[in-house]
């Protein structure tokens, strides 16, 4: 590869945790909608917080694929979480 034309993959935009731009792009791509599962997915905005608004614009006002998943308690950020089955709630101490 020229090294002119590699690509940049070492864009911090977590500098805490040491997550890149590419990083964030890739959970995305998983079906990360939100900073908040990027957080779960890579600790990106755990710490500082700095880097939680780089995130949001980011991840855009876009429609998440996923959302509807999310909003029915499914997991959204594994390759079968069609087919994963919803949680039930804990049943109430008596």
């Amino acid at each position: 590869m020229n090294p002119i034309r590699q690509e940049v993959d070492g864009v911090y935009v977590c500098s805490c945790f040491g997550v890149t731009e590419k990083q964030v792009k890739q959970h995305a791509e998983a079906g990360a909608c939100t900073p908040r599962q990027i957080a779960s997915a890579s600790k990106a905005g755990t710490d500082c917080g700095s880097c939680v608004r780089t995130i949001q614009s980011i991840l855009g006002r876009g429609s998440c694929p996923r959302r509807e998943l999310a909003d029915r308690g499914r997991p959204v950020l594994t390759a079968d979480a069609a087919d994963a089955p919803v949680p039930q709630p804990l049943p109430e101490a008596a």
